[in-house]
């Protein structure tokens, strides 16, 4: 089998403001069909084809596309992703950008607003960052943003951000590697390049006093939510968090689930985690109420330990049973060759070097019990947080705007020239190079060279 990953560094912190969720939205786009794959063929080929995965993500750092074939069909798979990239807004027009901003607005009703506690959650992405922030409206966006995208916005997007030197394509897998290299030069290497992109200068400012809001939603239980402003993914303090992380709430042993699930019983789930992003992480306590108790409650204990995490510190069992967990989590990764090639594409995204594992690694083997306790003492303060009580009530969402005119655009767009050679699927012909189930190669591709 082989793997391919495919992502561009383009997410929410890479548009306007005013335009919330567009990246989300741009991703619905790339599977409306292009100049020589109409919608739907590229999946149906690929599924008889025998891929599986077949799909894409976006995050508040990146959009991912992938997916998953046997290694004499990657051919398959190059092709039909190139053509997205090359080929997109030639075949793109006012009823697609129609089409998928109703299907986006019912993803965010579905995900986020019929979902018991989904715009609690969006609560608190919401009091954490200020309006402007790009990680304030969340991935998914608002509805009166996503409905006001334009074409010509779609059409400005995929010029500066769908280029080849923008991207980087991992293949992960059995396979000859000057083979996959020959297919990422024939099905990429005519693109045009777009103008470089510089990651907007975001600030994010910290909070200096208490931040607390009720929420109410229709809900049988109260939920606490807690959150935090810590440090950036893959910098100081962020790989001590993650480990305080799965000591406070991290599974059944952890304290917090200790104390509140099974000691005085007063909660149905509790989890503690730090998210980590490139502009900021968020460290967040999540805790569920049994019937008959509140949020408030909760919020007593889960301060006490956190007071006894910072005053006395973790023991050295703790903080190797947690980097345990975090460092079976990332082997375990590797396990998938799909999941291989995002791991690939994740490092490289992050830190510009796809082999970073056994640095990650080691960031959490250096991390000792009183650097979890100091991180905790100073990142997890009260001044510092975001508060934000889940209860029962008439859940408030804002109305629905009209669907606006869409302005005459008369036509498509074409960025590159045309290859009609491009309108026939490939055969099967490239082979694996060799028979054996447990051979694995892997590269990564970005404008235009290759990384073996």
């Amino acid at each position: 089998m082989a793997s391919r990953s495919s992502s561009r560094r383009i997410a929410a912190f890479h548009w306007s403001p005013s335009i919330s969720g567009f990246a989300h939205l741009f991703e619905h786009m790339m599977f409306t069909g292009t100049k020589h794959v109409p919608r739907g063929v590229a999946e149906k080929l690929l599924e008889a084809a025998g891929g599986s995965d077949s799909n894409a993500t976006t995050s508040f750092d990146r959009t991912n596309y992938f997916d998953t074939v046997p290694s004499n069909q990657l051919e398959l798979a190059v092709w039909a992703h190139a053509d997205r990239m090359g080929y997109l807004l030639d075949s793109l027009d006012q009823t697609a950008l129609s089409n998928q901003q109703d299907v986006v607005r019912n993803e965010r009703r579905q995900r986020i607003e019929n979902q018991p506690y989904g715009i609690v959650d969006e609560a608190v992405f919401h009091a954490l960052f200020p309006v402007g922030h790009p990680y304030r409206p969340v991935v998914m966006g608002s509805h009166v943003d996503i409905q006001s995208a334009r074409l010509a916005d779609v059409r400005d997007f995929f010029k500066r951000y769908y280029r080849p030197n923008n991207a980087t394509l991992v293949i992960a897998g059995d396979f000859d590697p000057s083979n996959a290299k020959k297919l990422v030069q024939k099905y990429f290497s005519s693109f045009r390049h777009g103008p470089d992109v510089t990651p907007p200068a975001v600030v994010t400012p910290p909070i200096t006093s208490e931040r607390r809001l009720t929420v109410t939603d229709q809900i049988e239980l109260e939920r606490i939510d807690l959150a935090w402003l810590t440090p950036p993914r893959f910098k100081a303090d962020d790989a001590e968090l993650s480990i305080a992380g799965h000591i406070l709430g991290g599974g059944k042993s952890s304290r917090l689930y200790n104390k509140l699930v099974y000691d005085l019983q007063l909660a149905q789930e509790v989890s503690a985690e730090q998210d980590s992003y490139a502009l900021s992480s968020v460290f967040e306590i999540e805790a569920l109420a049994r019937q008959g108790h509140t949020a408030a409650e909760l919020e007593r204990i889960i301060d006490a330990e956190i007071d006894r995490l910072a005053n006395d510190g973790p023991t050295q069992d703790e903080v190797d049973r947690a980097r345990n967990q975090i460092e079976r989590g990332l082997y375990s990764s590797l396990q998938r060759v799909g999941s291989r090639a995002d791991v690939l594409n994740t490092y490289n995204q992050y830190t510009g070097d796809p082999g970073y594992l056994s640095k990650d690694i080691e960031r959490y083997a250096r991390v000792t019990p009183s650097d979890v306790q100091r991180a905790v003492r100073e990142r997890l303060r009260k001044n510092a947080r975001v508060v934000v009580l889940a209860v029962r009530g008439e859940k408030k969402l804002d109305p629905d705007p009209p669907a606006p005119t869409p302005p005459p655009i008369k036509g498509t767009e074409s960025i590159n020239a045309d290859e009609p050679w491009r309108n026939t699927p490939p055969s099967s012909r490239w082979r694996s190079h060799s028979s054996s189930a447990t051979a694995s190669r892997c590269c990564i591709c970005t404008v235009r060279v290759c990384r073996w």
